[in-house]
């Protein structure tokens, strides 16, 4: 740890404070405008396909301005994209909802990179635990977070509509952090040594797992996670209990980051990741044996742990993959297809759920972590015939 590893650690749990927030509202903010009841999570769909829109192009401005002007405009369109996400929610606009969500998924994207640029603030023997220690900041999230949702349901006169504003002054607080951070200059490509074409990049294995682990795990995740809320509406739970519930899910993702890092170390990547499958069928099992606040509780909560799990270890896997002119590229890639899969699991949840319910939509995730435990089997023999 050091002092610009820890202005970024500070800097992701404001990052989470906004995720969390916008999935404990955004989904019965949707529910309360849609037109339709099956297009409820689409504010969350929107945030998870913008930042699948714009990974590509935030790889990109952050090679031409650098890591923290880079971050800086992410978080400027942080803030206007909540100011419009206020203004839409009190004129009872949902369209205009999305379209806020949409563009602050530049935000989510650029925000993304904060687990990268922490491998650059540390010896490269220490990555593993610069990637846990940023992720680790979520625990900042996972408090705020949830309180924000509570405090701010009746700020104001509409519904959930001081949430946006209070995600304001938390974008503002994050944009003071990042510009007190010197990061090193990134890598350019030069003529000559451009690195390695994309198609080539994808075709390698370990870049196919990380990528795999990574989109998959985050897209269970988000799966589930979306449509908690909703699901206990249904069930007759209070939103109380739904936040109490997200609290636990996000503690779950962010407080075994203290340690993974060293887990990998000892056990390897490979092992670490499959235990984050484990837990996820963990999570699904438990969600089918009831619908009570315990077995709400209890699955969100092993489901944080496997994404934990999975998502640090695909990102330390994914650091084999690339050579330094390639790094922002390789990063884009992979993130873009982790929001890709996450788009598509956001809007399948508030179909599931509004249609299918709770049930359904956790044996609906079998199907991804199956693939993702065939993925990590696969990645194995491959080493060990090459070895």
């Amino acid at each position: 740890m050091n002092r610009r590893l820890a202005l970024l650690v500070l800097a992701q749990g404001l990052f989470l404070t906004n995720n969390i927030c916008f999935m404990a509202i955004n989904g019965l903010v949707g529910l309360a405008l849609a037109p339709q009841a099956w297009m409820a999570t689409l504010p969350i769909c929107a945030y998870v396909a913008g930042g699948a829109l714009m990974a590509r192009l935030v790889g990109r401005h952050q090679l031409r301005f650098g890591r923290r002007r880079g971050f800086q405009i992410g978080l400027l369109v942080a803030m206007a994209s909540c100011t419009l996400a206020w203004w839409s929610v009190t004129a009872h606009q949902f369209w205009g909802v999305v379209l806020a969500t949409l563009i602050a998924g530049y935000y989510n994207a650029g925000a993304a990179l904060y687990r990268f640029a922490a491998t650059e603030l540390v010896a490269p023997q220490r990555r593993e635990a610069a990637i846990s220690w940023v992720l680790a900041g979520g625990c900042l999230g996972a408090v705020l977070g949830p309180w924000v949702a509570r405090t701010s349901r009746d700020l104001l006169v509409t519904p959930f509509a001081g949430a946006y504003l209070m995600l304001i002054g938390v974008a503002l607080a994050g944009l003071v952090l990042v510009s007190l951070i010197d990061f090193p200059p990134l890598v350019r490509p030069t003529a000559g040594a451009g690195g390695r074409p994309s198609a080539e990049l994808l075709r390698q294995p370990v870049f196919l797992v990380a990528l795999a682990a990574s989109a998959l795990g985050y897209g269970v995740m988000n799966l589930l996670m979306a449509a908690t809320p909703i699901a206990m509406g249904q069930c007759g739970l209070p939103f109380s209990d739904a936040g109490l519930v997200l609290q636990w899910h996000v503690l779950g993702m962010f407080v075994p980051s203290f340690f993974t890092g060293a887990v990998i170390r000892r056990f390897g990547v490979l092992r670490v990741m499959g235990v984050g499958v484990l837990l996820n069928l963990g999570c699904v099992a438990f969600a089918l044996a009831g619908q009570d606040l315990p077995h709400f509780l209890g699955a969100l909560l092993l489901l944080g742990v496997g994404w934990n799990f999975l998502y640090i270890g695909g990102t330390t896997l994914f650091t084999q993959a690339y050579r330094p002119e390639e790094k922002t590229r390789a990063q884009g890639l992979l993130d873009t297809g982790v929001y890709t899969t996450m788009t598509i699991t956001s809007f399948s949840s508030g179909a599931l759920v509004t249609t299918g319910g709770w049930q359904w939509m956790n044996w609906a995730s079998l199907v991804p972590l199956g693939l993702c435990a065939m993925a990590l089997a696969w990645l194995a023999g491959v080493q060990r015939r090459s070895r």
